[in-house]
């Protein structure tokens, strides 16, 4: 099973992540922030990976929380991949949600890249800072070593918007870390490295 579990402890707060690519999309998520929950829920869920976040935030300053959970999150991530032999590596993924529709593409290749091309009309949605949702996926690319594009093709209810770039973006990380059964002991690349 490739698992992982991470915990980051700075001044501002601490979080245990726990996570499991192999599992059945189970969660357990306290952010204290309501909507980013309901945010890492639909990820754990269209991702199929068991995932345990727990969270204690020792300034009560949203964005810090939602930084940090990106960053052990992404942690985590790359620690059970462990030497990604065998992955598919890329991923992508077109979804709806409602009026909404993003695309999410993804490489585990090692180089951190991150792009997130959304429009949001509303400074808020429910207690989340719409300003944050590309810092959380540039934290988490940073700290998974990845290449992240995530692109809103139509849309304008903000809660639609996000919910489906989080969507979008669980399915094609779905994609990217499954099995090529005919290269399960290979690396996919050249260069032998990702």
């Amino acid at each position: 099973m490739r698992q992982s579990c991470k915990v980051r402890k700075t001044a501002e707060t601490e979080i245990q992540v726990d996570i499991n690519l192999d599992g059945n999309g189970k969660y357990k998520i306290n952010t204290g922030i309501k909507f980013f929950n309901h945010m890492l829920e639909q990820f754990a869920c269209h991702s199929g990976f068991d995932i345990d976040i727990n969270v204690n935030s020792l300034d009560k300053d949203n964005h810090h929380i939602v930084e940090d959970v990106a960053i052990t999150l992404g942690e985590a991530f790359i620690d059970a991949l462990g030497d990604k032999k065998g992955i598919t590596r890329y991923g992508e993924k077109i979804l709806p949600m409602d009026e909404a529709l993003v695309l999410s593409v993804v490489d585990i290749s090692g180089r951190v890249f991150s792009k997130t091309d959304v429009l949001l009309r509303d400074e808020k949605t429910s207690d989340f800072e719409t300003v944050i949702l590309p810092h959380f996926f540039s934290s988490f690319a940073q700290a998974a070593k990845m290449t992240i594009h995530i692109k809103m093709l139509d849309g304008f209810d903000t809660h639609h918007i996000i919910e489906a770039v989080f969507k979008s973006f669980a399915r094609a990380l779905k994609t990217a870390v499954s099995t090529d059964n005919k290269n399960s002991d290979k690396i996919p690349s050249t260069k032998g490295v990702l």
